[in-house]
């Protein structure tokens, strides 16, 4: 028996889906495979009110294969597929605006492996848009498309993508504030069962995040400044609101991280403290025990003139001595926790 060639989510080219939007559709997308997608590619000069998305998943190693076939793309855009992890970022590139855009998985767990890049490359009539690892905010995209959700242009795409990835992240540090909200009311009620290690851990998180998916400010400012000509001013405008928000969530998350900062300081105090404390008993415990084992080692010597050991009332003296000394041991063990306080 012959076998199907994996897809991983994808047709044989690698495409997970794509659309057609213009006026005659009202801004609303038409789904298209991979074959009417070349069909339009090769007649684009005949759509010039029309745009293309194309979506593609980079598990499926004929994806790169396929877009070097049928798109002059900028090599850019190439060049930052096989880039490590970056901060997102958008720039101009042969008048193509060229996205690096990291996003979190469906599954998302608070673990830094968890996040993983889309890219994307616009310009006034094709979108194309790539990931190796399903995606929330393209995801969330797609829905919106396949539910008829009209978009006017190409950019007002990213706009959505950016937004979509903007939500997500909102849910994020909302379901963040929550987990430190309990380990704070915890903390306050005296109940310490949460370990520093585990808030370090939503700390690195968080500052993994803020650090990849705030946008690069260079890059950024550029662009706003002098966007493609192809670009509308509404749409410039909107990136720029967009780009707001955003900067609003990542503002947010900053935050969050100096709270939990102060929640492990207030953590490790407490920890410090009991630590002391039971230093401190362990202490007292021993200055008590001294006299005991001072006279009883003294009185234990097999040797001749042991004092009082032909007297009747002989053991009842010498535990009186031995109360004696401990209680003063303690009165002066006492008496100087009392002064450092």
């Amino acid at each position: 028996m012959q076998q199907a060639p994996l897809s991983y989510g994808s047709d044989a080219s690698g495409l997970v889906c794509g659309y057609v939007f213009g006026r005659a559709q009202e801004g609303v997308g038409m789904p298209l495979n991979a074959d009417e997608a070349c069909a339009w590619l090769d007649n684009r000069e005949q759509h010039p009110a029309e745009f293309i998305w194309l979506h593609y998943n980079l598990a499926n190693t004929a994806s790169e294969k396929w877009l070097n076939e049928h798109l002059s793309l900028p090599e850019e855009f190439y060049e930052s597929l096989h880039e490590g992890p970056r901060s997102t970022r958008i720039e101009v590139a042969d008048n193509t605006l060229i996205a690096v855009v990291n996003d979190v998985l469906h599954d998302f767990s608070f673990d830094p492996s968890d996040i993983s890049t889309l890219w994307l490359s616009v310009d006034k009539q094709v979108v194309i848009s790539a990931r190796r690892k399903p995606l929330r905010a393209i995801d969330s995209l797609r829905n919106a498309v396949r539910n008829g959700e009209p978009i006017r242009s190409s950019v007002e795409l990213l706009i959505h993508l950016l937004r979509d990835q903007a939500d997500a992240l909102i849910k994020i540090v909302r379901h963040a504030i929550a987990t430190v909200d309990s380990i704070e009311d915890n903390l306050l009620a005296g109940k310490l069962n949460t370990k520093r290690a585990s808030l370090g851990e939503l700390r690195r998180v968080l500052v993994r995040l803020r650090r990849l998916l705030a946008p690069e400010p260079a890059a950024l400012f550029r662009l706003l400044q002098r966007p493609p000509a192809w670009v509308a001013e509404i749409d410039a405008q909107e990136l720029r609101q967009s780009t707001e928000e955003f900067s609003m969530v990542l503002a947010d998350m900053a935050s969050l991280q100096e709270r939990i900062k102060l929640i492990q300081e207030e953590i490790a105090a407490l920890v410090n403290e009991g630590n002391n404390h039971s230093l401190f008993v362990l202490t007292i415990v021993t200055v008590l025990a001294l006299p005991i084992n001072i006279i009883a080692g003294l009185l234990g010597m097999n040797v001749g003139g042991i004092p009082l050991a032909d007297a009747p009332h002989g053991f009842l003296v010498v535990v009186l001595i031995v109360a004696s000394f401990t209680a003063i041991a303690g009165w002066l063990a006492f008496r100087r926790q009392r002064d450092l306080r």
